[in-house]
């Protein structure tokens, strides 16, 4: 029989998918151990990673979509001023300054927020205000909040992504020295044996 193959050609792989599920001499424990091993990982991984990104995504949405509807602005008066002080690299230097405003109720409030810097006092600015009527930072704009939901969400899936890809790469350390070590009790066992035969 001729064989029609070009020399050096090297011969076909046959690759055998779910080999450690099948039912073959030669499979220990251990490789269905691990087969399960890394079935758990990529499902952690493909559907508990999607999971926790929507969640987080989700929760980050909700969290500044309340802070948009709890966050108001006020007309508010500078009380004291501000002198100008450069920062090199920015155009824009906030200093934390007393200002005064008047509330819903129309009592005066005063407090405390951050403000431009090189404003005179009795200048007029506008304040953003929780729903306790206490100055806080602006809330952050629907597209922007959607793109810091996004990337927290992306950041929360990495995170349980790294978290299972070190646990299982841990559990595939602890079997391959397993596997180590029977096979060096397997060799004291055998390799006397096969010595003494072949010499």
């Amino acid at each position: 029989m001729r064989d029609d193959k070009p020399a050096g050609s090297r011969p076909k792989r046959t690759r055998l998918p779910l080999w450690r599920w099948r039912s073959n001499p030669i499979r220990r424990r251990d490789d269905v151990l691990e087969a399960w091993l890394l079935l758990a990982m990529w499902l952690l991984v493909l559907v508990g990673g999607s999971v926790a990104g929507a969640l987080t995504a989700h929760a980050a949405d909700r969290s500044f979509a309340r802070q948009r509807a709890e966050r108001t602005l006020v007309h508010a008066v500078l009380l004291t001023g501000v002198p100008y002080t450069a920062v090199s690299g920015t155009g824009r230097d906030l200093v934390s300054a007393k200002v005064r405003w008047t509330a819903s109720d129309g009592s005066t409030r005063t407090g405390t927020t951050r403000v431009d810097s090189g404003r005179k006092a009795g200048s007029t600015l506008t304040v953003w205000i929780d729903h306790h009527g206490k100055p806080s930072a602006r809330p952050p704009a629907p597209g922007k909040a959607a793109v810091e939901a996004g990337c927290l969400g992306a950041s929360a899936a990495l995170a349980l992504s790294g978290l299972v890809f070190a646990v299982g790469s841990a559990g595939r350390w602890w079997l391959d020295r397993r596997r180590m070590e029977r096979w060096d009790a397997e060799w004291d066992l055998v390799g006397p044996r096969w010595g003494h035969m072949t010499s």
